[in-house]
Order: C-alpha cells, then structure tokens, then sequence
C-alpha cells in the first residue's frame, strides 16, 4: 500500500532510546515499519492514525508530568524555587497596590523619595541574615521594598495611560510571556550553561548606565531609544542568568530565598519599564505620522 511504501522509504532518524523518551513525553508508540520494524517517530499503528491510515495528530496526547520533571535539579532546590516563587507573585501584587495608591490617591509622590526608601528598604533587608528568628521580618521589608517600588512606577503608568491605556496590559502580558520562557530555558538548560553570561551582562548594563549620564547632557532621542532596545535584550540575559545563579546558589547551601525573590523581581520590574516605554513611544510616533 502507498502507506507500507512511505514507511519503507522513511530513515529511522530516532534510535531505541530516544523512541522511549519521545513515547514518555508524548504518549507516542511504533507505526510498523518495513518489514514490522519501528517507522519515522517511533508512532505507533492505531494510536495515531485513522482507519484510513493518515496520521492523526489530535490522538497524540501529552504527558505533562514528564514536561515538568527537573531530574538535574535536587528535590531540596526545587522547594527554594518554590519559596521563591512564591515570594515573587507576593511582590508582583504588592508593587501593584503600590502602583494604584500612587496613580488613584497621589498620596505617596513618585520620585526621589520612593527611590530613596525602596533602597533604605533594600539595604536593611540585605544586612538582616537570613534565620527563622529574622524570617517574618525580612518578608515585611521585602513587602516594604515591592510596595515602593509600585509607587515609583506610577510616573511611567501615568505617562502611557495618556497616551494609550492598552499599552499597559500589552506591556504587562508582553513581560509575562517574555519572563516566563526565558525562566523556563534557564529550569530546562544544563546547569551552568548561561552563567558565563554574568560578565557580559555586567559590561554591557555598565554601559548602558554610562550611556544614559552621557545623554542628560546630549539629549538625543536615538540614543535614548538604543538604551531601551538593548536594555531590554540585557534584562533577557539577566533573566537567564539570575534563573541559574539561584539554582546553584541553593544547590550550595544558600536557602536565602526572599533576597533572591528580589533579583527575579528587579528583574520583571526593569523589563516591564522597558517594554512599557518602548510600546508607548511607538504609540506616539504613530499618532504623530497620522497628524
């Protein structure tokens, strides 16, 4: 049949083990090869195929247990991971409180003096160590820190909400998306593999901050918008690399998960501001082209 000649033609590009991995995450057996050996795939004959013998694809059915396995992760480090997940969607509901009393009450002015005490904040958090005895404490500091950090991010809210009041759940979900897939090539990659990038990314945030003193006196619109764009590539990077950094962190003793909460954190945080303005100056370009 035209279906025996397909499969005679078709190479066995997956060996014996690779088939068994493939069938553990997708549910995926054997189509009869030539002569009843094992086809392309390692599919199997009635699982994922019609009386006509067309592949079917809806059939395949996914494992997602195998998908959320972490084998070179300890089970320890999988529960600091946990804590500091936590801790971080703790921090992304208090920063948002924070953003609303600021935008809605204006009781709080964004400015100097949310900067000035999310890092008093964040300075007495990082001389607390890290204890049961401390734990309680150092939450609430943290929550002080996430909050006034809302609080700053309220000039910029502002700023788009004149402009376009869909570029912030545009630039929320954009930074969710961007956030999480890059957390999860960091969980699924070797381990160490992104930590060389530590070095490069210093260098490179470095220069950016050079660049932005640097414009204060040039006020230059391109480099303005240079220093989002790759901003925004270097909070990618950082996303990667601070993902592994805890991991091996943890793997070596360090449980200190509300201080790494806040590298994740600093780490949303930055690239949101980012894609937020980088989505509002195209908004406004765009006006302006239409005037």
């Amino acid at each position: 049949t035209s279906h025996s000649s397909v499969t005679r033609e078709a190479p066995q590009l997956l060996s014996q083990r690779q088939r068994r991995e493939v069938r553990g995450v997708w549910g995926w057996g054997c189509l009869p090869g030539p002569r009843g050996g094992p086809a392309l795939f390692g599919l199997q004959s009635g699982d994922c195929c019609t009386d006509s013998g067309t592949m079917n694809i809806f059939d395949r059915k996914i494992n997602f247990d195998a998908l959320l396995k972490f084998s070179h992760i300890t089970p320890s480090t999988q529960q600091h991971l946990k804590k500091v997940y936590a801790s971080f969607a703790l921090c992304m509901f208090v920063a948002a409180a924070g953003a609303y009393v600021h935008m809605v009450t204006h009781f709080i002015q964004a400015g100097l003096l949310s900067a000035l005490g999310s890092l008093i904040l964040m300075i007495w958090l990082m001389a607390t160590p890290h204890s049961h005895e401390t734990e309680q404490k150092r939450l609430g500091l943290l929550a002080g820190f996430a909050f006034l950090t809302g609080v700053g991010l309220g000039p910029a809210l502002e700023f788009c909400i004149a402009v376009n009041p869909s570029i912030l759940p545009t630039a929320f979900m954009g930074t969710a998306m961007i956030f999480t897939c890059f957390t999860l090539s960091a969980l699924y990659a070797r381990r160490r593999s992104y930590l060389f990038l530590g070095g490069i990314l210093m260098s490179a945030l470095s220069l950016l901050l050079l660049s932005s003193l640097g414009n204060v006196f040039f006020g230059s619109i391109w480099l303005f918008q240079a220093n989002l764009y790759v901003g925004l590539v270097v909070m990618c990077g950082f996303v990667l690399f601070d993902t592994q950094l805890i991991i091996e962190k943890a793997e070596h003793g360090d449980q200190d998960y509300i201080w790494h909460c806040i590298d994740l954190f600093l780490d949303f945080i930055t690239l949101f501001r980012k894609l937020m303005m980088i989505l509002a100056m195209n908004e406004k370009d765009k006006k302006k082209e239409k005037k």
